[in-house]
């Protein structure tokens, strides 16, 4: 996401409507006091090419396409299996385009999934399947369980035929070729001659056809991959890896078949067996510990809604797809539902929470004419919406927005893949230069061709092309030891030194879930309160009724530091006490609910619990002494509740979001490694005022609505590498938006699948573990591929001087394969 330029109807930062705001900053106008803030702080950033400065982020084509597809165009998302390098995005995007009817094509190597926007009346769905499984590659439907299960089974498949004819091809090498290759090693003279004479008669012929066949499906199976990707290479004229294994298994293959067909005893299939072997085992260990940290692109998010009830002109409803809802159509949304698309409220009332859309951690109150946005809970109430203009939801909105962003990038781009922009053309030309000078200095044709061939085997870059994907492999199982679950391989190639850290507050800083936080009330008028509570659906109400009588009559237990006038009262914030309530029905006499708060008869008495207006709407008395306590606490952002009996209040309940444990040291920590804190919320800007106050926090952006919070993210990467924590769904695009995001595993699928990393136990701690991981891993693959390069260094001058030949060229090739798989399986990190 990039700078939006100002324009009549949007807002200068985030391009959200204005309508109704009058926020304005030099001219400029400003759909939140949020966004004010953040373009006043970072907008002389606006002129920074964030392309440039962040190119690990950035597509080098990314000016290519429209993201806004053709009004009657549909946008369908494919998932691929089968993308096996970055070059695979470029090669499925320019054959889709090319599709008539296709006006853009973005494919993503890191979700293994192809966005298209098409006409669907030029070319439909499985058209696009067709056209894209036509490549080579598998496409469907993300959401089709069986395909997905039947393209693991084939992965599986195809390595169980390498692995099992491969052991059959070598037990042949081993009982019967290697011996007549080194001499009387294992054999009497009166063996070796009749190895050798059999080799060399028509009898051996059944046996070379077999090893010949066993070979050629090993090939085209198991190594039908890696020949993929090399096609793709050519095609798309980006020398990679898997052009350079194919090469040497292919010539390997080709020598062998030519030297059967003119009689030749030596043959070298092993070593294409061997290659092809090792670099898929390789590359399939690697994926299926990817595989075991989560299905990457699933539903985005299980809270988007699917149906609506539509009200029709009699007042009866009827269910019908969000989709089919057009601008002026009404829909009913009850208590507990999910409000479908974004509207305006034309009748009823309902507390509606918005937390998982805008990050406003306080439910507000809908009534006859306010905005609603789709995904948004209806707590309580029921209210009739009528659809937007644009009848689409904020949710989807941002559903679109994370893939916008996320498509954004390619995927992992190797150190080994970009090494092979130089490495692959240079062996190619010395195999045949070597080849041409051995042909010039009078060697025959079949010796010229043997050392070419060695050439190209030894320069083969098993461990090379082993070196990143085994070490990455490491560090996904070293954070899946410790509840981390790394989504994105190319986490450990893009993160170096953090720059800014940027931490959402609702959900992530704090726990997200509003509890008691201090009380002054007498046990028993809180008791009152929590039975009076009991009958509300409010999330306020909620937290309050969790409060019930202590067992061993101890102090409130679970409640922050405030202070409590009586004992004999527990605060429990993770289970609300519901056989309290019913059993305090025959205390409470009676029970009614306002907008701002409830009232009743409670064991014979007037119990008023809401908001001060409440009281003053319904004359009872506020001692100055507890207005003047309510305006502070609110003013920490907190929400204070006062709670009275028999016309006068008696005092008030707090009630927040908690800090999590462990956030101080986080942010401490992270600040002391030089990076810059930043704590980014939708709430109210009172809430931030205890994270202003921390030495560690270098800023805080309060009121900052979703899509402002990823122009926030892209504006603070702008100038280096910016990471972003959160949990929520209004966090995902923030999160697809940073060069690292970071998802708190009580968060929401969709924050988790815009993520890079989700912390699975809930830890904010683990965020130190997230970088400490990446380092190592980091420093694990250089180390890999010093041992690689160091390996060719001494192998390729051997093998072009004519001191080896193909079979102690593959020998050596294994060894060091084997060396960097052997070095890429210890621990990273040192408990």
């Amino acid at each position: 996401m990039t700078s939006n330029p100002t324009t009549d109807n949007g807002c200068t930062l985030c391009d959200l409507p204005i309508e109704g705001s009058d926020v304005v900053l030099d001219g400029e106008p400003f759909c939140c006091v949020g966004c004010r803030d953040v373009y006043e702080v970072l907008g002389d950033v606006e002129n920074v090419d964030v392309k440039d400065v962040r190119s690990t982020r950035a597509r080098t084509d990314e000016d290519d396409h429209d993201n806004e597809p053709h009004p009657d165009h549909e946008t369908t998302f494919l998932e691929v299996d089968g993308m096996y390098c970055t070059t695979c995005e470029a090669f499925i995007e320019s054959v889709a385009t090319a599709t008539e009817g296709v006006s853009n094509a973005s494919s993503s190597y890191v979700t293994d999934t192809v966005r298209i926007d098409h006409d669907p009346d030029a070319v439909s769905v499985d058209d696009l399947k067709a056209e894209i499984s036509g490549l080579g590659y598998r496409a469907f439907d993300r959401k089709d369980a069986f395909s997905r299960r039947r393209a693991d089974n084939w992965e599986v498949g195809r390595i169980a035929v390498g692995v099992l004819m491969g052991m059959a091809v070598m037990m042949q090498y081993l009982v019967i070729i290697y011996p007549t290759y080194f001499g009387g090693l294992f054999y009497d003279e009166r063996t070796m001659r009749f190895f050798e004479e059999t080799l060399a008669s028509s009898l051996a012929t059944p046996f070379y056809i077999i090893i010949f066949a066993l070979t050629t499906i090993i090939l085209r199976v198991t190594g039908k991959p890696i020949l993929q990707g090399a096609y793709v290479a050519v095609r798309t004229r980006t020398p990679n890896m898997d052009l350079l294994v194919a090469i040497a298994a292919v010539s390997a293959y080709l020598y062998s078949t030519l030297s059967i067909a003119v009689g030749n005893a030596h043959i070298y299939y092993d070593v294409t067996v061997a290659i092809i072997v090792i670099v898929s085992v390789g590359g399939y260990y690697e994926s299926t510990l990817k595989r075991e940290a989560l299905d990457r692109l699933s539903d985005l998010t299980i809270v988007q809604v699917d149906d609506a009830r539509r009200v029709l002109d009699d007042g009866e409803t009827v269910e019908t797809p969000v989709e089919h809802l057009e601008a002026g159509d009404r829909v009913l949304v009850r208590g507990g539902e999910r409000i479908p698309i974004d509207g305006a409220v034309v009748d009823g009332e309902a507390t509606v929470d918005e937390a998982v859309v805008t990050g406003e951690s306080l439910p507000v109150t809908k009534r006859s004419g306010d905005v609603v946005v789709g995904g948004s809970l209806a707590a309580d109430g029921a209210i009739t919406v009528e659809v937007g203009e644009d009848a689409t939801s904020t949710l989807d909105r941002l559903s679109a927005l994370v893939w916008d962003l996320q498509s954004s990038s390619h995927g992992i781009q190797r150190l080994a893949d970009r090494l092979a922009t130089i490495f692959v053309p240079l062996v190619l030309v010395l195999a045949t230069v070597v080849t041409a000078v051995y042909l010039a200095t009078g060697n025959g044709l079949a010796s010229a061709l043997l050392v070419g061939l060695t050439v190209l085997i030894v320069s083969c870059p098993c461990a090379l092309g082993l070196a990143t994907p085994l070490a990455v492999a490491a560090g996904i199982r070293d954070a899946l030891q410790r509840s981390i679950v790394v989504f994105d391989d190319s986490v450990f190639e893009r993160i170096r030194n953090a720059d800014t850290v940027i931490f959402d507050k609702t959900g992530t800083l704090t726990t997200g879930d509003m509890t008691v936080l201090e009380t002054d009330l007498e046990a028993d008028l809180l008791e009152q309160a929590a039975l009076l509570e009991g009958r509300s659906a409010h999330p306020i109400g909620e937290a309050i009724a969790a409060v019930r009588p202590a067992a061993d009559g101890g102090r409130l237990e679970g409640v922050g530091a405030g202070s409590v006038k009586d004992d004999g009262v527990t605060a429990d914030s993770s289970t609300r006490d519901t056989t309290e309530v019913e059993a305090g029905g025959d205390r409470v006499g009676s029970f009614e609910n306002h907008r701002n708060g409830v009232s009743g008869i409670v064991d014979g008495k007037e119990v008023l619990v809401g908001h001060p207006n409440l009281f003053a709407a319904r004359g009872w008395e506020v001692h100055e002494e507890l207005a003047d306590r309510i305006v502070e606490s609110r003013d920490t952002g907190r929400v204070p509740v006062a709670v009275g009996r028999e016309g006068r209040a008696e005092g008030m309940v707090v009630v927040g979001d908690e800090l999590r444990t462990g956030w101080e040291e986080t942010v401490t920590a992270i600040d002391d490694a030089g990076a810059d804190v930043v704590v980014l919320t939708g709430d109210d800007p009172r809430a931030g005022k205890r994270f202003r106050e921390h030495s560690a926090v270098d800023r805080v952006f309060a009121g900052v609505p979703p899509e402002g919070k990823a122009e926030t993210v892209e504006r603070l990467g702008a100038t280096g590498v910016a990471v972003m924590v959160g949990d929520g769904t209004n966090d995902a695009p923030a999160l697809a938006a940073s060069d690292l995001g970071i998802a708190l595993g009580g968060g929401t699928a969709m924050a988790a699948d815009a993520a890079d990393v989700a912390l699975v136990n809930d830890d904010i701690a683990s965020v130190e573990t997230v970088f400490d991981l990446a380092r190592a891993t980091d420093r694990r693959v250089k180390g890999n591929i010093g041992w690689a390069f160091c390996y060719n260094g001494i192998a390729i001058p051997l093998a072009v001087t004519g001191l080896l030949n193909p079979l102690f060229a593959a020998i050596a090739m294994a060894t060091s394969s084997l060396l960097v798989v052997t070095n890429s399986s210890r621990s990273l990190l040192t408990e």
